[in-house]
């Protein structure tokens, strides 16, 4: 198992990453949120897990190792695999995501792009207990390094996720409207994100 890559980013994308260690390039998918701390150029060290299936092996990246652990964990799920794992944590911290399963809150879950009514049924039953107790400050997301415009930022983020460019403007737009703004600074994009997609629901 590849547990943390440390290197110099080389390439950032709406949903992965490019990091070379020692010459060799790997290929890192990551949230929004973690991508939004990657700049070209730049050193990084993320913490990884490797999933391996019949025709690929994926490299999966993340700020924090408690991402890691509830990425991992979720997949214990049935019907969960990385693509939602990902998603969940897009929209949930790991913290966030605990309280929803301890207080059986399915409506929060459905929030993540793929999951439907019976699938953060599923989740809540399947998860219970095993991500252990929400500390007292899941809100705030990873820190995100410099970004030339975090509004932009953001609207890309909603786009790789399956959004149109319109109406990811339009939820970034009324988010910020709600807060009394019109910009998004560098360490904002990610808390931005969540209430983006919070506002957007379940995509289809």
């Amino acid at each position: 198992m590849i547990a943390s890559l440390a290197g110099t980013v080389t390439q950032v994308t709406l949903d992965r990453a490019v990091l070379d260690v020692n010459g060799v390039g790997y290929l890192v998918h990551a949230t929004p949120a973690t991508l939004a701390g990657l700049r070209p150029g730049e050193p990084a060290q993320l913490h990884t897990t490797l999933v391996v299936r019949e025709d690929s092996m994926t490299v999966y990246g993340f700020a924090e190792a408690d991402e890691r652990e509830v990425f991992e964990t979720a997949q214990s799920v049935s019907g969960v695999g990385p693509r939602i794992a990902l998603a969940m944590l897009a929209v949930l911290t790991p913290d966030a995501l605990r309280r929803a399963i301890a207080g059986e809150d399915t409506a929060a879950l459905r929030r993540v792009p793929g999951i439907g009514a019976k699938s953060a049924q599923r989740i809540v039953l399947e998860l219970t207990g095993k991500l252990g107790a929400p500390g007292a400050d899941g809100v705030a997301g990873p820190s995100a390094a410099a970004v030339a415009d975090g509004r932009g930022q953001v609207v890309d983020a909603l786009a790789g996720l399956g959004w149109s460019v319109k109406v990811a403007e339009d939820a970034v737009a009324k988010v910020l409207a709600e807060a009394g703004t019109e910009t998004v600074t560098e360490t904002e994009v990610p808390a931005t994100l969540r209430a983006a997609l919070r506002r957007l629901g379940p995509r289809g």
